[in-house]
């Protein structure tokens, strides 16, 4: 995509970034912030919490798929149309929910609403199209460190909302954020296809992208390393509340210590984007990861489970995260750039799948989570770190591009 075409003013650039943090903040809704709320929701809809919590399992198979669709089809219309669309739909399925009188309805309006989050998928796009160069891995950084803080307080924010406006105040929240995003878009982007734009059908795009090694080597590590992060999110609650003994106030407690971490995180990853390589940045990430595993393993050897040997790894670990995640995203992104939408849903899904499938096969180990936990990080730092490897061994499609332009 050109740059040119996208180049913004600087009042363009901050209402740019307030809306993709907006984006970023409206995605920690409709799961993490509603967990507080599974008892609650149980109880008015007379169900078990089983099967509120296969209504958050259908919402991430619905939001999985839509993003499949939404973004190629953002490469062949424009995002503007389809995120306003998106955030309409999720408007309604939002009310939907809490108008519901039974569970049955609650369900359907969540797909409903599963539907129309697809389209946070485009906050990617709109990355690779508004921002070029430094400035497009600073606001990746920032957006994966906001991410982390956002998920880290929603528990915190979940038992708050709950005590306050009982279960459909996370509803009512998301709502008004979507709104926000809905006026903002209106009012903020151009309504128009992104240039240089492949009108190829969905399937021809995908598996264009998808045969790209450089591409998903990329996706890849960046799914690697949110799957660090996600898999301790997942088993948190286990380990913390189940095996620690601590109650939901504390536990939201610790989970704000935890993000204080990608704060840190961000600082480390900003100053070294400013004097490390691309590569070296990604290596650097990985390694604290893989020293964040070791580490936990060691602790969890002498000393056994505690808060503490939990969370000084993960400290270490979010850091790493923070520091390989974001500019592996921006790696990939690179090699397609008039394809964004497609390389984003792409690429997101990936990560999905990735840590969905890691962290559900780390629970099973019920026993001994940290251990689990350790030698998780320790294997898949280890493939990440050989990934960046062999895709450095192969110049990508956009350095192939780059030398023939140049010839």
């Amino acid at each position: 995509m050109s740059n040119e075409k996208y180049a913004i003013s600087a009042k363009k650039r901050r209402s740019a970034v307030v809306l993709l943090m907006t984006m970023v903040l409206l995605g920690v809704f409709p799961l993490d912030v509603l967990l507080p709320s599974v008892p609650a929701l149980a109880n008015h809809f007379q169900t078990s919490p089983a099967d509120i919590a296969f209504s958050i399992s259908l919402f991430a198979i619905g939001i999985s798929v839509s993003q499949l669709l939404i973004g190629p089809l953002s490469d062949a219309i424009g995002r503007k149309g389809l995120l306003l669309a998106g955030m309409a739909v999720s408007i309604i399925g939002s009310t939907g929910c809490v108008l519901s009188t039974e569970y049955t309805w609650f369900l359907m309006f969540r797909v409903v609403q599963a539907v129309g989050c697809g389209c946070f998928v485009l906050s990617q796009a709109l990355v690779q199209d508004l921002f070029g160069g430094p400035e497009r891995d600073r606001l990746r950084i920032l957006m994966v460190t906001a991410s982390g803080i956002f998920i880290s307080v929603s528990p915190f924010m979940g038992s708050v909302l709950q005590q306050a406006l009982d279960w459909p105040g996370s509803f009512y929240l998301f709502i008004a954020l979507a709104v926000t995003v809905f006026l903002k878009a209106y009012f903020f982007l151009e309504d128009q296809r992104p240039a240089g734009a492949s009108r190829q059908n969905i399937i021809h795009s995908y598996r264009r992208v998808c045969a790209d090694l450089s591409f998903m080597g990329y996706w890849l590590i960046a799914a690697i390393a949110f799957t660090c992060h996600f898999s301790f999110i997942v088993v948190s609650p286990l380990i913390f509340m189940d095996q620690l003994q601590m109650s939901t106030f504390e536990f939201s407690l610790t989970l704000l210590i935890y993000g204080a971490a990608y704060i840190i995180g961000g600082i480390a990853a900003q100053v070294l984007a400013n004097r490390i390589a691309p590569n070296t940045q990604i290596v650097v990430g990985l390694s604290l990861i893989f020293l964040s595993g070791l580490l936990m393993l060691l602790l969890s050897i002498s000393l056994g489970l505690s808060a503490l040997t939990v969370l000084v790894p993960m400290i270490i670990c979010t850091v790493g995260t923070t520091i390989a995640r974001p500019i592996a995203t921006s790696k990939a992104m690179d090699v397609f750039p008039n394809n964004a939408g497609t390389s984003a849903s792409a690429g997101n899904t990936l990560v999905f799948i990735f840590g969905g499938l890691i962290s559900a096969l780390i629970n099973l180990s019920a026993s001994d989570l940290q251990s689990t936990l350790a030698l998780a990080f320790l294997l898949l730092s280890t493939t990440a770190l050989g990934l960046n490897a062999q895709v450095n061994r192969r110049p990508c499609r956009s350095e192939l591009a780059r030398d023939r332009r140049q010839r």
